[in-house]
């Protein structure tokens, strides 16, 4: 109803219009997918269950040069873990590799983490790592040195 409407009904010089209410259809609710429902943790990071993403995949790759670095993070902007052996390459490429594979998950909000010598896990933001190799091993030192 305008603002003319309401004043001219106000006065009597025009007889109300009846409000017609409509009635309302059902909402169909919307079905997520397990696999975009998204939850927020304490630390306020988005977290998606591994168990309801399908076909999963974890990609190994051994590098031979610097120039294979691209494809790594070809895997990691797909979504898919890396695990990366950089053993066979020189000290001075893996350096670079790691710096370059360390940009690419920072701009993917992802994680980088070293899991053995010359070893590293590269994972998308889907995936959170916890706790450290280091910790383990020192936890086995210290359980050995107590035999």
């Amino acid at each position: 109803m305008s603002v003319m409407n309401k004043f001219m009904s106000f006065l009597g010089l025009q007889e109300q219009e009846e409000i017609v209410e409509r009635e309302q259809l059902p909402v169909e609710e919307e079905v997520e997918t397990p696999q975009l429902e998204a939850r927020r943790n304490p630390r306020g990071n988005n977290v998606v269950s591994i168990h309801s993403q399908k076909n999963v995949k974890v990609i190994l790759h051994e590098p031979r040069s610097y120039d294979e670095a691209q494809e790594i993070a070809d895997h990691l902007r797909s979504h898919r873990t890396v695990v990366v052996n950089l053993q066979r390459v020189r000290t001075d490429q893996a350096l670079r590799i790691i710096d370059f594979l360390s940009g690419t998950v920072y701009a993917l909000s992802g994680g980088i983490s070293k899991i053995g010598g010359n070893i590293f896990l590269c994972t998308p933001d889907t995936v959170e790592i916890s706790g450290t190799i280091s910790e383990i091993l020192a936890d086995e030192h210290d359980y050995n040195r107590m035999r």
